[in-house]
């Protein structure tokens, strides 16, 4: 049996909008957002703070992360983006970002026409709070 694939034009990043200190993962997103009545987990990749990178829903299946854009795209969930008092805030860690560019590469050599893009690109949201045009350039 072969998996069904879609056109994949976007890898779009996101942020958990957690503090630092707040350590989750797709287990705990997945049932916030079952919660809100969602069929699963809306993003396809979570990045723990300790740079593990956690499955959610399956590639093949349409993600829930990016209102108008989610039938072409990958979603991806750094966790963190916030301050303890709710400020949006660049606090990804280094392990962190090694993951997400070997996620990238890896997502970039299955897609190679896929556009890496911020949930800011998107919507008036700071997230996933940093340039990813800027962040990305030696990337693609």
């Amino acid at each position: 049996m072969s998996i069904k694939h879609r056109k994949i034009d976007r890898l779009i990043l996101h942020c958990s909008a957690t503090p630092p200190t707040m350590d989750i993962g797709a287990k705990e997103i997945r049932r916030w957002h079952l919660a809100r009545g969602w069929s699963d987990i809306g993003y396809h990749y979570v990045i723990r703070r300790d740079g593990e990178v956690e499955p959610g829903r399956a590639e093949a299946v349409i993600g829930a992360h990016t209102r108008g854009f989610n039938h072409g795209s990958l979603g991806i969930c750094l966790v963190g983006g916030l301050t303890e008092e709710g400020t949006a805030l660049f606090n990804f860690t280094d392990a962190q970002m090694i993951a997400l560019r070997s996620l990238l590469t890896e997502l970039l050599g299955r897609y190679p026409e896929a556009g890496v893009h911020g949930h800011n690109e998107f919507a008036d949201k700071a997230c996933p709070c940093f340039d990813v045009k800027v962040w990305a350039e030696g990337l693609l």
